[in-house]
């Protein structure tokens, strides 16, 4: 997987984490500085702890699924992309309190996280150099879910569906990619 090909994936992973901090910008009338690198650290360091599990997993059982894996990296960014496609176009708003605790933000970091850790598997059965690759979503979560709580609180929940349809369908596109790859279509 190249470096353009990481920053992409490390994007379409973001933009569950990015469009929840969108709400919780929405949640307080004054964003502080404070609010948005507490929503950043949380989103960020889940987002690149999850993809480590799941390829520490990953490689744990891949001599028994190599003769499938790239089916398996396929399946599972076509199920995670899909499922954020669904939830734009549902609509879904999260009601989100307020609070920046550890127990308001533990539970959403997990939620924006777990789409990562079927990542992380995927990432194995492809031979994904890791370290870059966590580093890269981490930061990319980082930066973005502090921006979303400043872009939250500025401009609502305008753009909350957008930004999550993109990072499914940009996900969706990236395991036809690795199918396509295999079967040496492209």
């Amino acid at each position: 997987m190249g470096i353009w090909e990481l920053l992409i994936t490390a994007a379409a992973l973001s933009m569950d984490a990015f469009a929840v901090a969108i709400c919780k910008g929405l949640s307080v009338k004054k964003v502080r500085l404070g609010n948005a690198l507490t929503v950043g650290a949380y989103f960020g360091g889940f987002q690149a702890l999850m993809p480590l599990i799941g390829f520490l997993l990953g490689s744990a059982f891949k001599s028994l699924i190599e003769s499938v894996d790239h089916w398996i990296a396929f399946g599972l960014l076509a199920l995670i992309g899909g499922n954020m496609i669904r939830e734009a176009l549902r609509g879904d708003n999260e009601e989100l309190d307020c609070s920046f605790c550890f127990k308001s933000m533990l539970p959403l970091a997990v939620a924006t996280s777990i789409d990562a850790l079927a990542v992380g598997v995927g990432f194995a059965v492809i031979d994904v150099n890791i370290i870059p690759a966590v580093s890269f979503i981490g930061i990319i979560t980082f930066v973005l879910s502090a921006a979303g709580v400043y872009l939250g609180n500025i401009f609502g929940a305008k753009y909350k569906s957008k930004a999550e349809l993109l990072g499914g369908i940009v996900l969706v596109l990236m395991g036809l990619k690795i199918l396509l790859e295999h079967l040496n279509i492209l």
